[in-house]
């Protein structure tokens, strides 16, 4: 918590939270009084009008979520959607995100990262939703509940590769916390080892596709766009799109062509 976030807490009018039974002996702890309204994901639509309605007269109100930030994977978006709507404005206050708090100890190098938050729950829906992920060349961040930890690692491995590296970031900031890196392959394994592993809000971070074997799909899209008219670096541009060859390696080879064919 930090010194701005306690005094905002002292200060507003009333303070909307995810589970008001968790947030109580946050607020004792600092000594704050704040009267409570519960906002969570059943009740949202409601809360948020009543929040603007508290606006609306001149009050201020915190939202705060229980073990996260509220709108990335918990309740609140719905709400502060709400409150911009209604015209008042909406101050974030930094705190603690598991997404960015997993991803610099993972020690993953991909320059990029998409974070997807919680997987469907159903088996079939969780694969459909992981295949269109799988060539993407950016870390992927995942979180998950303890009770689907096996069959989310399993369903990982099957649809990404079991040679990716896993990163399991588990209890992040509390006294049993635990980052652990391994192939895929190897993760289920390891999860099964000990059911203590198990245990706990999980953040998981899968590293990037590799590049994609040059099998010349990508020549042979350049040279269809370039027989079309495309300029050489659009043409290059879309052959990588479309076939995930290198960039670079398609330009120079268009330019090669380009002055090839002006030679004869």
């Amino acid at each position: 918590m930090s010194p701005r976030a306690i005094d905002v807490l002292r200060q507003v009018a009333w303070v909307a939270a995810e589970d008001t039974r968790h947030t109580a002996p946050l607020l004792k702890h600092f000594g704050i009084n704040t009267r409570m309204l519960a906002a969570h994901e059943h009740n949202e639509e409601a809360v948020a009008q009543q929040i603007v309605a508290r606006l609306g007269e001149g009050k201020s109100v915190a939202l705060v979520s229980d073990a996260g930030t509220p709108g990335i994977s918990d309740p609140g978006a719905r709400i502060v959607a709400r409150v911009r709507a209604a015209g008042y404005r909406v101050v974030p206050l930094p705190g603690p995100c598991a997404a960015v708090t997993a991803l610099s100890a993972s020690g993953l190098v991909d320059s990029h990262f998409l974070f997807y938050g919680f997987l469907p729950a159903k088996a079939r829906q969780r694969e459909e939703a992981l295949r269109p992920l799988a060539a993407l060349p950016y870390a992927l961040v995942f979180y998950e509940a303890p009770h689907r930890i096996l069959e989310t690692v399993a369903t990982l491995s099957s649809v990404l590769g079991a040679d990716r590296t896993l990163v399991l970031a588990r209890e992040l900031t509390k006294l049993f916390e635990t980052i652990h890196a391994c192939p895929l392959g190897e993760a289920l394994a390891w999860l099964q080892a000990d059911a203590n592993r198990q245990r706990g809000e999980f953040v998981l971070l899968v590293s990037g596709a590799p590049p994609a074997a040059d099998d010349g799909e990508g020549e042979r899209v350049l040279r269809l766009l370039l027989d079309d008219g495309l300029p050489v670096r659009l043409a290059a541009r879309l052959a990588h799109e479309i076939t995930g060859a290198g960039k670079n390696r398609l330009y120079d080879l268009a330019l090669g062509w380009k002055k090839a064919d002006s030679s004869e």
